[in-house]
Formats: structure tokens, C-alpha cells, sequence
């Protein structure tokens, strides 16, 4: 009884905290008409800032760092990347009116990370004054690049096994299908039957459009958030930053960080109307989501930190990406991977209510859990 009576106390504080409050505030203002408008150009800038402080965070503290005791975390950040999509693939996938490549695409971006959420996270750790590693930041792009690149080889595996299929199906349906046609029986390729020579094309192109893992990774490093972080990670790592961080990053990250809240807000209410073109299943995932792919982190948190000594905090960062999902660099990367999946289904579920549940319930329902467990 003490650990709920615990729980929810440490919860409902949570839900007060000035990084919460200005995202439910956004929401707030956007569904009361308000026609408050921050350029976009801002808002790259603060993401640029936010995540570049996080990097030279993470790279400051590696070097100053034991590297063995992050080998633990950033496994069991890659195995939870991986976990989320095929999650989604053998549960969203299955649900009435949704397609299955809209459904690994989802999994994908909620696999991928959150630079804002996290960002959200570590203040509320501060503000709560709960010990972490400097580095878990550095946990971004092992959880996110997985996850992108899982999703993008899993969709375009299963839309050639569909081609495949259908192909061969197209074969059974014509007459030249009760005598098999070898290639000697017609010298000039072009005698075939039509629905052979679509089979073979369809053959060869299949070979030709294997998934390349190396380019989904690239595209992934190249994009605005994670180059942004890595950025900052070498910076922090080879060179020696601190009097520009103590000066002008870490001061203004809260600030800026409340700026990002209070858009992420708006949008998300101006994303909801999105979610009613696809199936309302993508709700459901939406709210439940975050917090099993929190959980899973969670607990694979909680053995690094009996093994390897991972702090509370750290375990808390873990599970906060974990229930995060992308709102920068996953979308772009998901749309030239997996052309043919719905924006509107895995764009809308994430921003509409992926990223307020994640902010707005699931940091305050780790902080909470890490709380009463830690006593």
C-alpha cells in the first residue's frame, strides 16, 4: 500500500512540472482557437540547440567515463528498438482495418526516438534531483537507428513476399499454366506469354530492389536530429566545450526546452484530426504503446542496474526513449524507406497522442515507479 500511496503522489507531482505544463498548456490554447504561431524556423533552431546540449552532455561524460559500464545499456537499447517494431507487427498488424505496412512503419517510428521527449525527461530527472549518467543521452541512436532500419527491412520484406505471391497467383490463373513453358520452347524472350514475362521481371526485380541496410543508416546519420547529437557528442568527446556549455547551452536549455512543449502542444491537438482517416485502432496503440515499450525498457533497465550498477535515473531514461517516438528524424526516414505506408496513420498517431502520452504520462509514471522502487 505505501509503494501506490507512493506511486501516485510521486505521479500527480510529476504532472506539475513546469516542462509538462507548457505541452498541456499548447494543447490547451490550440483546441481553444488561439492563432498563436511560432515559425518553423524557430523551432529548428531550439531543436538544434536542445539536442547539440544533450550531445555535449553525453560526449563530455564518456570521456571523463568507465566505457565498460555503458556496453549493458546501450545493448538492451538495441534490443528494445528492435522489439518495438516487431511488436507492432504481430500485434497492430492484426487488428481489423489496419494494413500491415502502415503498421510496421508505426512501429518504427515509435521504436525510433524522441530528441523532445528525452529532452523532457532528463529536466524532469534534474528537477527532481535524481542521479543519471551524463551519458545516457548517448542512448538516442542506438535505440532509434535499429528501430528505422528494422522497420524499413521488415515492411519491404513482406511487400515483396506480397508481390511474390500475387505473381504466382496471376500464373495459376492462365491456360499456359497447364504445361510448363521452358525457355527453349520460345528462342525470342519477347514470344513469351504475358504473365510469364511479368513473372520474370517481377523476378528480376526483385532481385535488383533487395533492402541495402547501409543507405536506411546513413539516411538515419544524415538527418537533422541525430546529426545535431552526434555533433555534439564528438564535440564533447575530442574537444573541451565546457566554458560554451556552462555559458550559453546549459542555461538556456530549460527555457528553450518550454518554447519546444508549448509547439509540440499545438500540434499535437492540430494532428488528432489525422487519426480519423485511418482505423481507431491506431488509437488504442497510441495510449498503450508507449508505456509496454516503457516497461520493456524498464525492466531490461533494472537488469543492467543489478549487473552493471546502471543508476535509477539511468533505468529511467531508458524506458522514457523507449515510450518515445520519433517526431524529427523517423518521419523523412520511414517515407523514402517505406514509400508506400500511410503518413497519416503513423505520423498522426505518433504526434497527436504517441508524444503527449509519452511526455505527459509515461516520464511522470517511470519517475514515479523509479521512485518507490528505490525507496
Amino acid at each position: 500500500m505505501d509503494f501506490v500511496s507512493l506511486f501516485v503522489k510521486d505521479f500527480i507531482a510529476q504532472l506539475q512540472s513546469p516542462t509538462l505544463a507548457f505541452l498541456i498548456g499548447g494543447m490547451i490554447i490550440a483546441a481553444l482557437g488561439s492563432e498563436l504561431v511560432i515559425p518553423e524556423s524557430i523551432c529548428t533552431i531550439i531543436v538544434f540547440m536542445l539536442l547539440t546540449k544533450i550531445g555535449l552532455t553525453g560526449g563530455i561524460a564518456i570521456r571523463n567515463s568507465n566505457l565498460t559500464e555503458m556496453v549493458l545499456p546501450m545493448i538492451f537499447a538495441v534490443i528494445t528498438g528492435i522489439t518495438i517494431v516487431f511488436i507492432a507487427r504481430y500485434t497492430l498488424a492484426k487488428l481489423p482495418k489496419v494494413k500491415v505496412v502502415d503498421a510496421i512503419a508505426t512501429g518504427g517510428l515509435f521504436g525510433a526516438v524522441s530528441g523532445s521527449t528525452m529532452a523532457a525527461g532528463l529536466t524532469v530527472l534534474e528537477e527532481q534531483k535524481i542521479s543519471y549518467e551524463a551519458w545516457a543521452g548517448a542512448l538516442y541512436p542506438f535505440m532509434d537507428i535499429p528501430a528505422l532500419v528494422t522497420a524499413i527491412v521488415v515492411a519491404n520484406i513482406y511487400l515483396n513476399k506480397k508481390k511474390r505471391k500475387e505473381a504466382a497467383y496471376s500464373i495459376g490463373q492462365h491456360s499456359f499454366s497447364e504445361q510448363p513453358v521452358a525457355a527453349g520452347d520460345y528462342p525470342d524472350k519477347k514470344d513469351y506469354p504475358s504473365s510469364r514475362q511479368e513473372y520474370l521481371s517481377q523476378q528480376k526485380g526483385d532481385a535488383d530492389n533487395r533492402v541495402k541496410i547501409w543507405p536506411i543508416i546513413e539516411e538515419s546519420l544524415r538527418g537533422p536530429a541525430l546529426s545535431a547529437m552526434l555533433l555534439g557528442l564528438a564535440l564533447g568527446l575530442f574537444t573541451q566545450p565546457e566554458s560554451v556549455y556552462k555559458s550559453f547551452f546549459d542555461p538556456a536549455f530549460r527555457g528553450l526546452l518550454s518554447i519546444l512543449m508549448l509547439v509540440m502542444g499545438m500540434e499535437a491537438w492540430s494532428r488528432v484530426g489525422e487519426l480519423r482517416k485511418v482505423a481507431q485502432w491506431y488509437v488504442v496503440y497510441s495510449v498503450v504503446a508507449p508505456f509496454v515499450h516503457g516497461l520493456i525498457a524498464f525492466g531490461l533497465g533494472m537488469i543492467a542496474h543489478q549487473v552493471a550498477g546502471f543508476s535509477m535515473g539511468g533505468v529511467v531514461m531508458l524506458a522514457v526513449i523507449a515510450s518515445s517516438s520519433s517526431d524529427i528524424s523517423g518521419p523523412p526516414t520511414l517515407r523514402a524507406g517505406i514509400p508506400s505506408a500511410n503518413p497519416s496513420a503513423y505520423i498522426g498517431a505518433s504526434t497527436a497522442i504517441g508524444t503527449p502520452v509519452a511526455i505527459g504520462l509515461c516520464i511522470p509514471f517511470f519517475v514515479g515507479l523509479a521512485q518507490a522502487i528505490g525507496g
